[in-house]
């Protein structure tokens, strides 16, 4: 075989150099030596542009057992050569690569190649909402069953703190209750209030085209005590207090003083969840009393401007229409949306990932939650009642 070669620096192993020329028989050989790295990358290069090239489509063998030092521009030259003569028609065998140097020339080889083209499925409108529908289906009884299972580890840690009260936080309980009955009596009173005038408005409305215009204190008195007084509470409270505990929980998360107190040997469920369920289950039956009366007082007063209904009369005929039953069904319910909302208030928080951003979608994720769950709550409960004759 005789061999055309194309050296740099007069055959100095320094740098890299090549040789270029047929082989016995059929097909060409080009062989690379010497040091492959960045400071021999123009020599190296220059090398390769004078090296004699193979004519037609003669296969190519690539011998790189006497490269000594190979780094990723180097790789990068010898890939370059390769792909040019595939280009040219040649078929190119890469052959005698160390194996210290194979990952690196390999990986500068992937690196060149254009990813492959992801294949487009055809989208079918039908199929497409299927698919979305059996998503939404699948991640519903997933939250649902998590939310079951936080509410067993709930209810375990409330047993254990009736047997030993003395591990209950007092303060914290006094704290929320502030926080979640105390504030909240300006905003609901008000929204009562508007509640009860708006329905007694309404109703007056339609029952003044049967001349029984008294019973709007009837119409009045059932659908506030029984089911608009404790509903709009639980959904003020879920929209005011719920999203506070996901909130503060979940910053809690991000700023890994959750992580904090379980390295302490403390029961972040023991310490941040139970005070606010059990300062929520408490207040939430004496929010939805106070925001009875202002429901009714609300109705009273658009009563007497429309109707001529007089307080005392109002009274008399609200007396008639409801009994301690109406008010217990509605007021029975608070107990269970109370709990309701702080479980599911603190399971998101809970379930913050560590950003600010996790912090807001998971505190949108509990409001929507929360009132959805009270609103199924109570329908269960206006069946139960219904079959039990309440």
């Amino acid at each position: 075989m005789a061999d055309a070669s194309a050296r740099p620096g007069h055959g100095s192993t320094d740098v890299g150099w090549i040789e270029s020329g047929p082989m016995d028989g059929s097909g060409w050989r080009i062989g690379a030596s010497g040091r492959w790295t960045l400071a021999a990358a123009g020599p190296a290069s220059d090398a390769l542009e004078r090296a004699p090239r193979p004519a037609g489509g003669a296969a190519v063998r690539l011998d790189l057992a006497r490269v000594e030092a190979l780094d990723t521009v180097g790789a990068y030259l010898l890939n370059r050569a390769a792909e040019r003569l595939s280009a040219a028609g040649h078929a190119v065998a890469v052959v005698g690569l160390r194996p210290e140097h194979a990952a690196l020339f390999g990986a500068v080889r992937d690196a060149g190649k254009a990813p492959p083209h992801p294949i487009e499925r055809e989208h079918h409108p039908i199929i497409d909402m299927i698919v979305r529908t059996g998503e939404t289906t699948v991640n519903a009884a997933r939250e649902v069953l998590d939310l079951v299972g936080f509410l067993g580890l709930v209810t375990v840690t409330f047993a254990r703190l009736i047997l030993r009260p003395s591990r209950l936080r007092l303060t914290s309980v006094m704290f929320h209750i502030e926080q979640t009955g105390l504030n909240a009596l300006p905003i609901l009173g008000l929204l009562s209030f508007l509640i009860g005038v708006v329905l007694a408005f309404q109703g007056a409305d339609q029952l003044k085209r049967f001349g029984a215009e008294l019973y709007v204190v009837n119409l009045l008195g059932i659908s506030v005590l029984r089911e608009i007084g404790i509903l709009m509470t639980a959904i003020i409270v879920a929209g005011r207090s719920g999203s506070a505990f996901t909130a503060q929980i979940g910053t809690m998360k991000v700023n890994q003083e959750i992580d904090a107190i379980g390295t302490m040997g403390l029961d972040p469920v023991e310490l941040l969840v139970v005070p606010r369920a059990l300062a929520l289950m408490i207040t939430l039956p004496l929010l939805a009393f106070y925001a009875d009366v202002m429901g009714l007082f609300g109705g009273a007063v658009m009563a007497y401007a429309t109707l001529d209904i007089t307080f005392g009369q109002f009274i008399r005929q609200l007396h008639v229409a409801v009994g301690i039953n109406t008010v217990l069904a509605g007021l029975i319910k608070a107990p269970v949306f109370a709990l309701v909302i702080a479980m599911v208030g603190c399971y998101e928080g809970l379930k913050v990932s560590g950003s600010a951003e996790s912090v807001g979608i998971m505190t949108t994720k509990a409001v929507v939650e929360g009132i959805f769950l009270v609103i199924v709550i109570d329908a269960v409960f206006s069946v139960l009642f219904s079959m039990l004759g309440v």
